[in-house]
């Protein structure tokens, strides 16, 4: 798939991302596809070009691009080495809901300026902190998403005050969570809350399990990927954004 990179200004500086469109004329239907914790590298670039692939104009930003020059984490260690651990959760901590909204107000910009780009709405996806992202972006700028989709999201329907499932009456766009079953950041009690607060604001959605374990979607997860899990989740895509976006 034709692929670049390129860089959004926002208003806190200036964002990297790279943005995949399909082979051939376009223009096509827009998608921002949110990172886990390890932020914008090769296999998101990879995962980009495949749902690009489908049809799609699809853009992956650098979620930590207020930190500088950081250095890359290695997922499969990250969460193990203590300093490292402190690392990654400092950044997380540091992309409130605040922030999220306004940089996705700045992506959307972007995808509508593109000539690639068909539409004003736009579709959102995303893994691990990413599908929290996802749904948060649903919640705060619903009038520019018309499908929100979460795999292995952590953080959905909990006591904290950015909780995504609060949002839920401002949410326009139709939703889909895909969880995995061996998740502590995503329970069958986080389903049920999530489920009956959308339910109540009259939300399109669907929130489904997946047999496997947190990051199953996501290659370079060497521990927890699960090939048939993420190709569940490739089909699940395809199915869900050609119904939304299509």
């Amino acid at each position: 798939m034709p692929t670049i990179t390129d860089r959004i200004t926002t208003p806190d500086g200036s964002c990297a991302v790279t943005f995949a469109t399909p082979e051939g004329d376009g223009p096509w239907p827009g998608i921002v596809m949110y990172p886990d914790a390890g932020s914008r590298r090769p296999v998101f670039d990879e995962m980009a070009e495949k749902l690009a692939g489908y049809g799609y104009a699809v853009l992956v930003p650098d979620v930590y691009y207020r930190a500088g020059d950081w250095a890359p984490f290695d997922l499969n260690t990250a969460f193990s080495d203590p300093d490292e651990r402190k690392r990654v959760m400092s950044m997380m901590k540091a992309i409130t809901p605040e922030l999220m909204a306004a940089d996705a107000s700045a992506f959307f910009d972007y995808l509508e300026s593109r000539p690639e780009v068909s539409g004003t709405t736009f579709g959102t996806t995303g893994y691990c902190m990413g599908g929290r992202t996802s749904l948060v972006v649903a919640g705060r700028v619903p009038d520019r998403v018309a499908a929100a989709m979460s795999f292995h999201g952590g953080g959905l329907a909990t006591d904290d005050p950015g909780s995504p499932h609060l949002l839920a009456d401002q949410i326009q766009a139709a939703v889909y969570v895909g969880g995995a079953e061996n998740d502590a950041s995503f329970t069958p009690e986080s389903a049920e809350t999530l489920d009956k607060a959308l339910t109540a604001a009259d939300v399109e959605h669907t929130i489904e399990w997946y047999a496997a374990a947190h990051g199953f979607a996501v290659s370079d997860h060497r521990a927890a990927y699960d090939a048939d899990a993420a190709e569940r989740h490739w089909k699940a895509m395809e199915s869900f954004f050609g119904a939304k976006l299509g």
